[in-house]
Parts: C-alpha cells; structure tokens; sequence
C-alpha cells in the first residue's frame, strides 16, 4: 500500500511545480504589462484650442479608437453586476419605453448641474476644492463626433470616486425599490426627474456602450462602462487625459440616433429643456468664415485674361493704373473655411432667481419674448414676479400677453398644453400640467420653479402631488390680482374726474379695454368654472349697458349708479346691442331712469345660471317674471275691469302653450309682450338650444316653461279687444286678432315662431281687412293658363264636321292602295 502511495504523491509534486513556474511567467507578463502602463504617454498641448482637456495625443487616440472600435469592456477592468432592480429598468427603457428619447440630454444636464452645484457649495468654505485654470471654471462642455459616433458631456463638478461610481451607476439607491420599478413600467412614463441612479439610465434609448470617466479631488480617475447587458466594469483611467475634476460621459449611439450627432438638435434640445440651467453649456459647434488665402499663379493669370476682355476702350488707362497698384500689393483670395468654436447654448438669465425689486421693465419685455417665441415689437399687458415661501416654496413669473391666439377657444376643453411651463430646479419638466393653473386662465404664459417638488417620480405621480395644490391656489390668487391691476392702473377705469395726462397714464390707458377685447370670454368661463373665485372674478367682468355711452363698464360702477330704493341689477341678454337697445322690455326702465345691462354674448346666458348675485344685489332678467319697477301702485279696479278679458284671452292662446295673462307694468308703447318665468331659458336661451347641432327638442322641451302674456291696459288695441270681447266673445274675428297680436308679440320678445305660415296668413287677412278686401276674393289665373285656353277654342272651332274627315280618310286609303298597284 505504501509503495503505491510514494509514487501518487511524487506525481502530485511535479504537477505543483509545473503550475508554480507557469503562474511565474503570468506573473511575470502581468508585471511587465504594468510596467508598461504605469507611465502612459504624456498628453500634448491642447490642438485647436480645445480646452478643459478634451484633445488627446495620436497614441491615446489610437488606444481609445481601436477600444470604441471594439465596444467592449476592458480587459484588465474590475467587473461587476448591476442591482436586480437596475437590471429590469434597463430592459424597459431598451425595449418598451421608447416614446420620448430626447429626455436623455435633459437628464445628463440635470445631472452634470447637480455636480456643479455640489462643488460650488463646497467652495464657500474650502476655495482649494475647485483648483486652478481652466479647472476651477464651473461648466458644461458638449462635443460631437460624426465619424465615431460619439456625444459626450463634461462637466468640471464634483466628479466621483471609485465607490460613488459603483455606488450611484450600479443600484438605484433609495429610489430603487422594486415598486418604482413595477409602477414604471406599468405607467409608461419616462418623463422622470432626474439625478444619478434613475436619469442616467435614460442614455441607454440612444447609446448601447456609455463610458463615464471621472475625477474626484480625493481620488484617482477612474472609468465606468458598461454596454446594458446586466454588467458594468470600472478601471483606473490610463488611457484617457486627465479631467483634473469633474465627469465626461461618453455615448457612443446606435445605429437609429444619428440625429443627436446633429449640432441643430443639441442645440434645439438644450433651448427647451435646460435653457436656465445656472452653468454655462457650451457646444463644440462649426462655423463657416471668410479667410484671405494667397492666389496661385495659374488663377491669377486666369483672372487677368478674363478681366482684360471686360476692359473697354476708354477706361484703358485707368485700367493701366490699376494694375500698377496691383503688382505692388500681394495677390490673394477669399475662401469658405470651416472652423470650431464653444458656442454659449444657455444665454438667457434666469431671472425669475432674482428680486422683483431688481429688474427692469426692460429685462421682463426682453424675457417674455425669449419665454414665449414672440419677436413682434407689442410688449405684454402686465406681469407678475413673487417668491412664494410656506409649506411649498417656488418662484413664479407670469404674463399676461397683448394678444389672444386665434385657436384659444376652438379646443378649449380638449387640448393638454399648457402656456405655463414647470421647472424644478431650473430643468424643464413639462408644460402639460393642468393642475398649476385652470383652463379659462391658459391664456397667460410664464414658469414656475420649485425646489420643493419631489423628485426621481413620474409625471403621473407628480400631477397628483399635494404640493401642487398648493403651487395652484397661489398662482390663481396672484393671476387675478395681475389682471386687476392692470385695471387699476387704466385711467379710463378710474372714477376720478381729474384727468391723469402723464405719458406713463397716457401708456396705460385703454389697456383694460383691449384685455377684456381679447381674454374677456375667459373671465366669464371662469366664472361659470370657479366657484371658490367667482366674486374675484366678478370684479373683472365689464358690460356695456343703457348708460355707457358704448364703452364697457364694471359692475362697481353699475351698482354706483343704482337708483335709491334699487334691489336688482337689471340685465336683458341678446344676439346684438343694436336690437337689444329696441327690445320693449326696457320702455318702461328706460323711463324711469333704471340702468339695464346688455348681454350679447352667447356664453352669457350660460354665465347668468350661475352669476346669481352681486355684492348682496341680486340679478334679474328684465324678460323674466318677477321685475320689481320701484313703488308700483296696485289698481285693483284695473285689474278687475279687465279680469275678463285676461280670462278669455288665456282660453284663446290655451293649446299654444300659454300659462297666464296678466296686466303689466314693464310696458310703455307697445301693446303686449311675452315673458317667461324666473328659473326657465329666456327667448335667447331657447335659440341658442335650437341652433346646437346635436339638439334633441324632446330634451328640450322642460326647459322651455310656460310662457305668460303681458298686457300695457294704456294701449288702444288692448282697450278694443277688452270692448270687442264684452259685447261678442265667441266673434272669430275678434279671436283671430288675440291671435294675430298674440304671435306678434312672441316674436318682437325674441322667440321663434313655430308656425310661420299660421302666422303669415293672418297678417294677409288683416291686410285684406284694412283694404275692403272680401274675405273670399281669390287668386286671378295666370295668363299663359288664360292664352291656352282661348288657343283650345280656336282650334275646336275651326276643326272640319265628322263626315268630311271620315272622307278625307277614305280617299287616302284609296290613294295608298293605287301606289300599291
């Protein structure tokens, strides 16, 4: 047993020692390999005056090409596995979520903001963190390569450390939960907030390979890659220049994104999403110039033959002149030439950081054109700057624009946009948001920036935030005091008769007139939609009524007028001013001295449903029952002297759907009017209805209400008809005139007539009465009908006798039958 043993252990021992001096000689490579790499080549001077870096030597440029070319993980590079949940983010961005890939650039910049604002804070207490030269400058480089395909961003912040690096690209952190991860791909919102450990992984819609290469103060310079696969590997940095501090990202991008290697793009991007981002962004971007380069021989001499054929005999000379002076000066030419140069993407300030207290006029006009792509020379009615400071803290700068969009109500409860746009930490976010301010109100335009909204959610989560709440009642409170101060400041809406002639007066005057011409639909709709705002609003309603003088007045102003003893405001809604002004409705007000609003708009039948009252006054319709004329004396002997005639006249008008008939007291000069009662449509109410497209009269009908006759017991019809009635009720001619005036009446109140034939015929009548006309004369014959039949006569009378036509035809039989022979 022994001896089998001693030769199984010599054998053992040789196969020890084999693989000792085989792990040497690896050693031994691996030794020399570092050797070779401890001092990697020595970076040149900046070429083409890049700075910060972003230039590499040709043996560099070498290595990185042919590592690009290979787009895979280095070799020598520790390796490691992402976070499950990172791992499932990744497969939804790759292969589900592909509707909005352009979000990449904004999380990048968001990120690369983040950095530099980190090391700036640090620097208020340690101004060594930031270095010297181009180092301490606080930026963001972009550069594109179109032959590598390649778009990388720098940024010179904080930078990361090997273990921020496996840390913030490796795992998603605090918001990683696996319940984020699922409600994302449910929801499929890649709308996020970013930072590193979401955002970032937006750079896998357009990259399949990313290198982040960073440089932290108190680290080395380390490389993370990663090519999506479930795997990332990070290496000490030897083959790239060093950053001195801060982070470079580098996309090398599919195959479907050639357009982000497009400076337009970049730059159009960078305008939308991260236009006030505090750092400067700077684009790698070319630019053509005009650069004098000697002329060859050849062109020259090519040049001065063609220009000796153009000379002409008279200016020879001067031509000789010329050319002397030429030959003494070098002869050169102009040439497109392309050149490179950082362009500032990011050039509009953020002025909305600032105090209102700070800026000019001049500042707000110049913004308001940048914010909302106006380049017309009219500046905007007003604006409004404030700092919003509590539970939720944001800046806002609103503006009211001097014109209205043509499409502003054709969509109005369908379209998402927005004109106020939400940033959160000076990064756009989106102008979708309905909840930052109501419909009637996106006519203004302008930003809110909150620090306070939560971050790394989507948009979903974000629209049902509590702190937007909040952010919406304030922006609506200071929207309305912007627009009631720009009435305020308007001399024409002053009740002072000294007349203001200062040129700042003379700028504002009219102003609220021409807002209420263009935005004043939406003062109304928010009236019928606001309920918690609705008297504010009020105050900003203007109307014109009986005592204008055609320009629009304030309901202040109306009540200002009241009469003494006046409980109501008065109002009468129409399809124009001009035939409202007619209306016998308002005769007897007009003559008492009562003021009445004119309501022209159809959105104002809709409004007066819910505009109910006034600074205790209540609202009446002057077409409606219950008008209340001040101290109006009751004459029962009136009222009893023509008791019947309401009573037979109601008989009469029973199957046109009349309720009553009574005596009023609205009516001046004309006989009679047909109101209708206090809570159903007026007559407008009802054409409006009529004209809906989609209008279903049954549905209708409830609406309608009964409808009551109002009779002026001054007027001479209504005197004869109460006579004609007392001496013979059942006379048809009598009920055919309460007919007649009955359905005059309904159409001067503004209703339509169901019957217009009916009522045609018995105005026909009436004529023929007034003229002695007989009741059965008729119609007198056309007289082409007249010639015909005097033709026929004719024609029958000079007709031969039976017997000689009978003998006519026997004769031509007889002729026929001899040609047949």
């Amino acid at each position: 047993m022994r001896k089998r043993t001693i030769p199984s252990v010599l054998l053992i021992l040789c196969f020890l020692s084999l693989l000792s001096d085989q792990g040497r000689k690896i050693q031994a490579n691996a030794e020399t390999e570092s050797d070779e790499l401890v001092n990697p080549p020595k970076v040149e001077d900046k070429i083409g005056a890049v700075p910060s870096g972003l230039s590499t030597d040709s043996d560099v440029a070498s290595r990185e090409a042919e590592s690009i070319s290979k787009r895979s993980l280095r070799i020598n590079a520790e390796k490691f596995e992402f976070q499950a949940e990172v791992s499932r983010l990744m497969d939804i961005l790759i292969n589900s979520l592909y509707s909005n890939k352009d979000i990449f650039l904004r999380e990048l910049i968001s990120n690369a903001s983040d950095a530099l604002d980190k090391i700036r804070f640090l620097s208020l207490t340690d101004k060594e963190v930031l270095g010297e030269g181009d180092t301490a400058k606080l930026e963001m480089q972009i550069k594109l390569d179109k032959e590598k395909k390649i778009l990388s961003i720098r940024d010179s912040g904080l930078g990361m450390t090997k273990e921020d690096l496996i840390k913030n690209l490796g795992t998603i952190a605090k918001s990683g939960t696996s319940a984020f991860v699922d409600k994302l791909k449910t929801s499929g919102d890649l709308n996020l907030i970013g930072q590193f450990g979401v955002g970032f992984y937006s750079v896998y819609l357009v990259a399949d390979y990313v290198e982040v290469i960073s440089k932290h103060n108190d680290d080395k310079q380390y490389i993370w890659e990663s090519k999506a696969d479930g795997a990332f590997a990070i290496s000490e940095d030897i083959w790239n220049e060093p950053l001195g501090r801060g982070t470079e990202i580098r996309l090398h991008l599919k195959e479907d994104a050639g357009e982000y290697l497009e400076e337009s793009k970049i730059k159009e991007l960078v305008k939308r999403y991260s236009e006030f981002i505090n750092f400067p962004i700077y684009l790698w971007a070319s630019k053509e110039v005009d650069v004098e380069v000697p002329a060859d021989d050849d062109e020259s001499s090519d040049e001065e033959e063609t220009s000796e054929k153009k000379i002409s005999e008279e200016g020879e000379e001067e031509e000789e002149k010329g050319e002397e002076e030429e030959e003494k000066k070098p002869k050169t030419k102009k040439i497109k030439e392309t050149t490179y140069e950082w362009e500032l993407l990011n050039d509009v300030k953020a002025i909305w950081l600032r105090s209102p207290k700070e800026v000019a006029d001049e500042e707000y006009i110049k913004f308001y054109h940048s914010l909302a792509k106006d380049f017309s020379d009219e500046k905007p009615m007003g604006w409004s700057h404030f700092n919003a400071e509590g539970d939720v803290e944001f800046k806002a700068l609103l503006f009211v624009p001097p014109k209205a969009p043509q499409d502003l109500y054709e969509s109005y409860y369908n379209t998402k946009k927005s004109n106020l746009k939400l940033y959160v930490r000076r990064v756009f976010i989106s102008d979708e948001f309905d909840e930052l301010l109501p419909k009637y109100l996106n006519f203004l335009k302008g930003l809110v920036d909150s620090d306070s909204l939560p971050l790394n959610v989507s948009r979903e989560v974000l629209q049902q935030h509590d702190s937007l709440k909040t952010i919406k009642k304030k922006l609506i409170r200071k929207a309305l005091d912007m627009i009631r101060k720009i009435a305020d400041e308007d001399p024409d809406e002053s009740s002072n008769d000294k007349a203001d002639e200062s040129d700042d007066a003379n700028e504002k005057k009219g102003q609220y007139a021409k807002f209420w011409s263009e935005f004043g639909k939406s003062i109304k709709l928010g009236i019928i939609e606001d309920a918690t705002n609705r008297n504010r609003l009020a105050k900003l309603l203007r109307v014109e009524s009986t005592k204008s003088d055609g320009k629009f007045t304030s309901l202040d102003k109306y009540i200002s007028r009241m009469k003494d003893g006046q409980k109501d405001i008065f109002y009468i809604t129409g399809t124009s001013k001009e035939q409202l002004e007619k209306s016998p409705f308002l005769e007897r007000l007009t003559k008492k001295n009562y003021e009445v609003i004119f309501f022209t708009d159809p959105v104002d039948e809709y409004l007066m449903q819910y505009l109910m009252d006034y600074e205790d006054k209540k609202f009446q319709d002057v077409s409606k029952e219950g008008v209340n004329i001040g101290k109006v004396s009751k004459n029962k002997e009136l009222k009893e002297s023509y008791k019947e005639l309401t009573k037979w006249w109601k008989g009469a008008l029973a199957s046109d759907n009349v309720d009553d008939v009574k005596i009023s007291n609205r009516l001046a000069d004309t006989p009679c009017v047909v109101v209708t009662s206090k809570y159903s449509w007026s007559a407008n109410m009802e054409r409006i209805m009529q004209s809906q497209t989609l209008s279903d009269a049954n549905k209708q009908s409830y609406m309608r209400g009964k409808r009551v006759l109002e009779i002026n017991p001054r007027h001479p019809i209504i005197k004869e008809l109460k006579e004609r009635v007392a001496k013979d009720p059942e006379d048809e001619s009598v009920k055919e005139t309460a007919q007649l005036v009955y359905q005059t009446a309904l159409m001067e109140s503004g209703f339509v007539l169901s019957d217009s034939k009916e009522f045609a015929s018995r105005i026909y009548n009436s004529v023929k009465s007034s003229l002695d006309i007989s009741p059965d004369a008729t119609v007198d014959e056309e007289e082409e009908e007249v010639a015909a039949a005097e033709i026929k006569e004719e024609v029958s009378s000079s007709s031969p006798p039976k017997e000689e036509e009978e003998e006519a035809a026997a004769d031509d039989e007889d002729s026929n039958g001899k040609d047949e022979l």
